[in-house]
């Protein structure tokens, strides 16, 4: 110990230019690869190109395990995003825990430095919170204290968003929360196809992945998200995280970027069957990393730039990138960079009623897209 102790004092300082290393570790998946849409398949829902997507990496990789509340043999998941699969492949790989976040998200960090490989499940997003300390001062951290020694290599999938009357304890946004964490990455698909991708890209990534998955599009049962139904990719289908998707293309040169994400991107695709060739459609797909060149593309080319999200716009992850887009495009804008975002109450009601007042829709994206048209 003394030895080592006389080693540590006598090393040199760090160098300036050494700051941003090891920030996160290298990713392998750098590239989309494999077949989207395969010929001849059904459309599937998205909470089952979830499960299919988990099942064909814990038949892969031994060292795989999927672990939270009610994921086992009993229920499978109150989704049943995990249906059968304890059955399929035990209950030492496939296994409940207690309700205890804060283990389920701290124990990564330990089973990554083992060599194992978890995949774990947050029940609902409001129910993060408790799990929050360890994802911001173990996981996060990990690969950057340790001078690259110790990445934490997982899988942190959570359900969130608002849908039929989930009340102020199973409806809530984090993104804006989780983006401010430093270290790790942050995912929110809107389709099948991007849920089963992104899940793949999540696992090889060497870092922990915050998958957030919209409960209302699970099974495209609200009005409006049927192209969340996809066909289910071929089993190496993989997205790279940090890649945006380009829903629409505006044809007009006068017309309005929306940049969204989740349940924004159908709300936005029925605001613009109203504004036919004005409207151009970006799904981020990954909140952090973000694809700013695409961002930035979108909005040089229409000029006008409205940022859809579900949560409220106050001090939110999307008024960050509205700002964003107002320092880095503000030369090619022909108007005021617009936000919309939810009602900005301490909770979401369980009364239905209040529930849609409450939420971003069709008829209040169609507003904001009219009153930028008219600069």
């Amino acid at each position: 110990m003394e030895a080592e102790y006389a080693l540590a004092l006598s090393a040199p300082d760090p160098k300036p230019a050494d700051l941003m290393t090891h920030c996160y570790a290298p990713t392998p998946v750098t590239e989309e690869k494999g077949e989207r849409a395969p010929a001849g398949k059904e459309p599937t829902v998205m909470v089952d190109c979830a499960l299919f997507a988990v099942q064909e990496l814990l038949a892969r990789h031994p060292e795989a395990l999927l672990y939270g509340q009610d994921v086992g043999r009993r229920l499978g998941g109150v989704f049943r995003e995990a249906a059968t699969l304890a059955e399929k492949f035990g209950d030492d790989r496939v296994f409940n825990t207690p309700i205890q976040e804060a283990f389920i998200i701290g124990s990564t960090v330990g089973m990554s430095a083992a060599g194992l490989s978890p995949i774990v499940e947050v029940q609902f997003a409001d129910y993060i919170w408790p799990g929050l300390n360890q994802l911001f001062t173990e996981a996060s951290r990990s690969y950057y204290l340790s001078n690259g020694k110790w990445p934490v290599k997982a899988v942190i999938r959570v359900p969130t968003g608002a849908y039929g009357s989930g009340g102020p304890y199973h409806s809530s946004s984090v993104e804006s929360v989780l983006c401010n964490i430093r270290g790790i990455k942050v995912v929110y698909p809107s389709t099948g196809a991007d849920l089963k991708g992104l899940l793949k890209a999540a696992f090889y990534d060497n870092n922990p992945v915050v998958v957030l998955e919209h409960k209302g599009l699970y099974w495209s049962k609200v009005k409006g998200t049927e192209e969340a139904r996809t066909v289910e990719p071929s089993e190496d289908y993989i997205i790279p995280i940090g890649k945006s998707r380009q829903v629409l293309t505006a044809e007009s040169p006068h017309a309005v970027a929306v940049i969204t994400y989740g349940m924004g991107v159908y709300w936005a695709r029925a605001a613009a069957q109203q504004f036919p060739g004005q409207v151009e459609i970006l799904d981020l797909r990954s909140l952090l990393p973000l694809d700013e060149e695409a961002v930035f593309e979108a909005v040089k080319k229409c000029g006008r730039c409205l940022v859809v999200t579900e949560e409220p716009a106050e001090n939110s992850f999307a008024r960050a990138l509205a700002g964003l887009i107002g320092e880095k495009c503000f030369s090619w804008l022909d108007a005021p960079v617009h936000t919309l975002g939810s009602a900005p109450t301490p909770a979401i009601p369980l009364n239905s009623t209040l529930e849609a007042t409450l939420l971003p829709n069709a008829d209040k994206v169609s507003q904001h897209i009219a009153r930028l048209l008219t600069w």
